[in-house]
């Protein structure tokens, strides 16, 4: 990794942590941690389950614990087991936390804007428009992407998802039962899961054909991640992971109704071919040289 680029990002941190005061041993003046205070926040009106709140805020399980345990302690939250499933723990704030939340929110507007206080209007709307761009890509660099079983929960779910979102958007609708196709399991083929606070958010298989030949599949982003470049860094996984395997010529096939996809594959280098299957479903046809 370039140092310059490591550099600037360790100086953004620096400047981050400084102004919005997370290097005292309180957050907010309230005499509790930053760490205390956001699960404070998270757990929210509604409350919300343990492991919900773990992948939400990438936290380990006993650190949780720990910040739970102090809450508690304070009167502030109870940990107590689901009304539905006994083995499910969930969090709800009690009428102290209620209050305590919202006293958070207050003086957390009031950072908020003693941070854009002292800027001009230009500079505000120049410091909120950058904050929403790096918000962006931070949540980009979140994403993990790892190959996995179609059988998996969170895989199944990406292939309905895909199915569904195709089924409202051709004229004709799209056959549900074709969702999990039985050759993304190796040797046949690969399914690549994306993630994020460990929630399934997009995915893209391959289907190895043979004579160096792979077929690019299924490839979704959840619309709650698009924007994010997620469907380029899944197109491109797929272009390391075939070449990886020894693939030399990739193809995949598209719809018109899909005009984002087309754009994505013709961007990426993807020239459109004739037709190579009897798929009722495409209509363009692309190929790339991979090496």
């Amino acid at each position: 990794m370039d140092g310059v680029l490591v550099g600037q990002v360790r100086r953004f941190n620096r400047t981050v942590t400084q102004r919005i005061g997370v290097l005292t041993d309180t957050y907010l003046a309230r005499g509790r941690s930053l760490g205390q205070c956001r699960v404070l926040w998270e757990v929210g009106p509604e409350g919300i389950e343990v492991r919900a709140l773990r992948a939400r805020l990438d936290l380990d399980s006993g650190y949780l614990s720990r910040l739970l345990r102090a809450l508690e302690t304070e009167g502030l939250v109870v940990v107590e087991a689901d009304d539905d499933d006994a083995r499910v723990r969930r969090i709800r704030l009690t009428p102290a936390g209620v209050t305590e939340r919202a006293e958070l929110d207050r003086r957390s507007d009031e950072l908020a804007a003693s941070i854009l206080t002292p800027l001009d209007g230009r500079q505000r709307d120049r410091l909120v428009a950058a904050m929403a761009e790096v918000e962006r890509l931070l949540l980009a660099s979140m994403v993990e992407v790892t190959a996995t079983e179609p059988t998996h929960a969170d895989a199944r779910h990406c292939l309905r998802a895909y199915a569904e979102e195709l089924n409202s958007r051709f004229a004709a609708g799209f056959d549900l039962t074709r969702a999990q196709p039985a050759d993304l399991t190796p040797p046949a083929g690969l399914l690549l899961v994306a993630r994020l606070h460990a929630a399934p958010v997009g995915c893209g298989a391959l289907v190895f054909k043979g004579d160096r030949v792979a077929e690019i599949k299924r490839l979704w982003v959840s619309t709650s991640v698009r924007g994010l470049g997620l469907g380029r860094r899944l197109l491109t996984e797929l272009e390391t992971t075939a070449t990886d395997h020894g693939v030399r010529l990739l193809r995949l096939d598209t719809n018109s109704a899909l005009p984002e996809a087309t754009a994505l594959y013709r961007s990426a280098g993807y020239q459109e071919v004739d037709r190579f299957n009897d798929d009722p479903y495409p209509e363009l046809f692309f190929a790339k040289q991979l090496g």
